[in-house]
């Protein structure tokens, strides 16, 4: 595992502060304290975020009362490449005066692009993917957002009435399907409709255990929130993603892109990418995830499978809790292996070669 940045290490070192019982009973009403920070602060630094851990002074001892696990998982998800490119991202964006906008005439010229076929490998450097022509065209060449939209839609439809995933979901009000949609269009290359969200997106308080949590307003805080959710099971409230989880939330989520129409033979190429896209961005949430991709994108292809689920009551008995190193076993051989980008002959999702 990579050495965290110093200055998160301090952050989950950093002793809590006790609160008293008003505090804890009016988490909308009161923000936490202002508190020394974890390292000194340069002159002239006052009031910006750190560089490292991307947070604020305040903000560093609203993280403070999780566990040490929690605490550890939270920061590895901040660390992560992808994740640190959002928050730049983010940051750029509050220090233009206009956000910039796609025209018209860029929109209607996109939608008249026509892709041969061409299988695009994955663009991942430096743990990050990258988003660049041909991947814009891809997600383009589907119909762009509203295309997402329907599918992203589709996806919490299912996931909110599977017992499983949907104890993540606090609340069923929030717009996850467009934040979702925005998401990826943004990580293919298609503007910058994610980001320009965030920035106006109202702040989302949430009390885990004595401390109030600012929640939702970047992919780290959001799962933050999922592993708090008042839904999950006591003995593993806090627990962050593992292995099933993953794999439930994976089968969803393809099986809305066979029902969006993403399947079909003139996306192929579409799914081939992103397919790999999904391998290596689920990696961050469970690292032993990645080789039950492909198997994930073929479950809703067999209707049977679809029988079994909703005769079970939506719930995946042949996943939940099954032993990792069994359920890898039943995966075809040249599936099982996951090195992550960073190998000199990486496996999939990273070699150069098609996944059909």
């Amino acid at each position: 595992m990579p050495k965290l940045p110093v200055a998160v290490q301090n952050m989950i070192a950093w002793p809590k502060k006790r609160r008293s019982s008003s505090q804890s009973a009016e988490p909308a009403a009161r923000m936490p304290s202002m508190q020394q920070a974890p390292h000194p602060i340069r002159p002239g630094s006052e009031g910006k975020s750190c560089p490292i851990s991307g947070l604020f002074a305040d903000e560093a001892e609203m993280k403070q009362g999780m566990s040490a696990p929690a605490a550890l998982a939270l920061a590895q998800l901040e660390a992560d490449p992808d994740i640190a490119e959002e928050r730049n991202t983010l940051m750029l964006k509050k220090a233009q005066v206009r956000p910039q906008k796609i025209t018209v005439e860029q929109r209607t010229q996109a939608a008249m692009v026509i892709l041969d076929q061409k299988f695009v490998p994955l663009n991942v450097f430096g743990g990050s993917h990258k988003a660049n022509s041909q991947t814009r065209q891809l997600v383009r060449s589907i119909g762009g957002l509203p295309t997402l939209r329907r599918f992203t839609t589709f996806f919490y439809k299912r996931a909110f009435v599977d017992p499983h995933l949907d104890q993540f979901i606090r609340s069923h009000e929030d717009p996850h399907g467009e934040r979702f949609a925005t998401w990826i269009a943004e990580k293919l290359g298609d503007g910058t409709p994610w980001t320009d969200e965030r920035r106006t997106r109202p702040r989302d308080l949430m009390q885990i255990g004595r401390q109030v949590h600012e929640v939702a307003h970047d992919r780290s805080s959001a799962h933050f929130a999922a592993w708090h959710s008042p839904k999950r099971e006591a003995h593993k409230w806090g627990e962050h993603f593992k292995p099933d989880d993953a794999r439930v939330w994976m089968r969803l989520h393809f099986w809305a892109a066979r029902e969006a129409g993403l399947f079909e033979p003139q996306h192929a190429a579409f799914m081939d990418y992103y397919t790999r896209f999904v391998g290596h961005f689920i990696s961050v949430y469970s690292s032993k995830a990645p080789p039950f991709t492909r198997d994930s994108a073929r479950w809703s292809a067999d209707p049977r499978n679809i029988e079994q689920y909703l005769a079970s009551g939506n719930c995946m008995t042949d996943v939940i809790d099954k032993p990792l190193e069994r359920e890898l076993r039943q995966l075809p051989s040249d599936e099982r292996l996951y090195t992550g980008s960073g190998q000199a002959n990486p496996s999939w999702p990273y070699e150069m070669g098609s996944s059909r």
